[in-house]
């Protein structure tokens, strides 16, 4: 298992929404997003997963995914830490983002790597 901590910004959201033109905004307009039931901005779920990615690139260089599989249960909030998490399964990788406050998983997927 590989696990690390990320406490993403608004400055990432924002810069994550120039790139991918996902200017959603509760991923970027705080005024907008605080009468959202979410109250302020959420991240991107696949800036959570490019994070995620970049661990993997980081320890395994050279693989290519296969087949993957993502969902985004609860949200990630700016200023608030994440642990991300990598663990090596029979049946393929799987990655994880939780809010290191409560536990709650804002990203859970799977990854088969070749």
């Amino acid at each position: 298992m590989i696990e690390a901590q990320w406490t993403p910004t608004q400055a990432e959201f924002d810069a994550f929404a120039r790139i991918s033109g996902d200017d959603n905004p509760i991923h970027v307009d705080p005024a907008f997003s605080a009468r959202t039931r979410f109250g302020r901005t959420v991240s991107h779920g696949m800036l959570i997963y490019a994070k995620l990615w970049a661990m993997v690139r980081e320890t395994r260089p050279g693989v290519t995914p296969v087949s993957q599989a993502m969902m985004f249960p609860n949200p990630a909030y700016a200023g608030e830490p994440l642990v991300l998490r990598l663990e090596e399964g029979e049946d393929g990788l799987t990655l994880t983002a939780t809010r290191k406050a409560d536990g709650a998983v804002c990203f859970q997927g799977r990854a088969v790597l070749v």
